[in-house]
């Protein structure tokens, strides 16, 4: 294993530290527990916490900021955060308008936020984000894992939130992206979590991997690898299969980095899926192409399609001032 590492132990703190060095305009980092906050906290809002294990950054700290989240409670490497993280950083944030936590569908991640909203001391709700069509159950979940899309509701439910909306106006947008937003991702290397020191799975150069999940999950099959354009044919399939979208939809489509896969790549993903879904009778007329939520290291790329209404569009297109997302400032 080659990374820059000073001591496996110290890899997040070190990591939180110089990202908030580097986003000290927008962050404000608190160790013991780890949590981060907007620097300025803002007043008169449903404060939008989420947070999840470490690796799949720019997630959840780079969406930290106007228009997006309130706090991020990160864990170590692929493991939730813990339940006096999200006291903490609910604490700091909360501006008497109620907390809104935007969770992964993960056993940890639902478990631990689901125990730090028993013990708040004010009103809360959940949106749990579910958009992976690879799998209905697996190891990690019960039902559909939280992905890519999550950063979809996090930036559409963080635009209400600063229009100054009630908790359960916040919630329901949340779900309602949610079940407008599917996912599909596609390995063609693994990753090597820090602590470990070795892939977390074996995979060779003529494979890939379809549907993994973002800590290196098995995805629906193994198969041989082929041309950019059969698999994106494969993965697009999946995603109209679980959508099931009306011809004329109008939908935004991200493809999200893994890591490791370099953005001309992932434009070329782009070129393929726009047109196979053009030929769907889906128009494409919201994107976003980079890495916004990561494997560590790894190959490869997912594909995500949220079908957009008014409301949608609107929560979208709005402002947004992050380290990761920012536009119309």
């Amino acid at each position: 294993m080659k990374k820059f590492i000073n001591k496996v132990d110290d890899i997040l703190v070190e990591s939180l530290s110089g990202f908030a060095l580097a986003h000290s305009d927008l962050v404000q980092l608190n160790l013991d527990p780890n949590f981060l906050t907007r620097k300025q906290k803002a007043t008169h809002k449903v404060a939008i916490i989420s947070g999840g294990g470490s690796g799949h950054e720019p997630l959840h700290a780079g969406y930290l900021g106007f228009g997006m989240l309130d706090a991020a409670c990160p864990g170590h490497v692929f493991t939730s955060p813990t339940p006096d993280q999200m006291l903490a950083a609910a604490e700091a944030v909360h501006a008497d308008k109620g907390v809104l936590f935007i969770v992964k569908n993960y056993a940890g991640d639902v478990m631990n936020f689901e125990m730090a909203a028993e013990m708040l001391p004010f009103e809360s709700a959940t949106v749990l984000t579910s958009d992976d069509c690879a799998v209905i159950n697996s190891t990690y979940t019960t039902g559909r894992r939280g992905v890519a899309g999550t950063v979809i509701v996090e930036k559409c439910v963080g635009s209400l939130a600063e229009t100054g909306a009630d908790l359960q106006a916040c919630k329901a947008l949340g779900d309602k992206v949610n079940s407008r937003t599917a996912s599909m991702g596609v390995a063609l290397t693994s990753c090597t979590v820090p602590a470990a020191g070795r892939p977390t799975f074996d995979i060779n150069d003529t494979e890939l991997e379809m549907g993994v999940g973002i800590h290196g999950e098995p995805g629906r099959k193994r198969e041989t690898m082929r041309e950019a354009d059969a698999i994106i044919k494969d993965v697009i399939a999946a995603i109209m299969d679980a959508l099931k979208p009306a011809k004329n939809s109008e939908a935004l489509l991200l493809i999200n980095g893994f890591g490791a896969t370099p953005l001309m790549e992932l434009y070329l993903i782009y070129n393929t899926a726009a047109k196979l879904l053009n030929e769907h009778g889906i128009h494409i007329t919201r994107s976003l192409v980079g890495n916004y939520t990561t494997a560590l290291d790894m190959a490869g790329a997912s594909v995500t399609l949220c079908l957009l209404d008014d409301e949608i569009k609107q929560h979208w297109d709005s402002a947004v001032h992050t380290p990761a997302l920012r536009w119309g400032v």
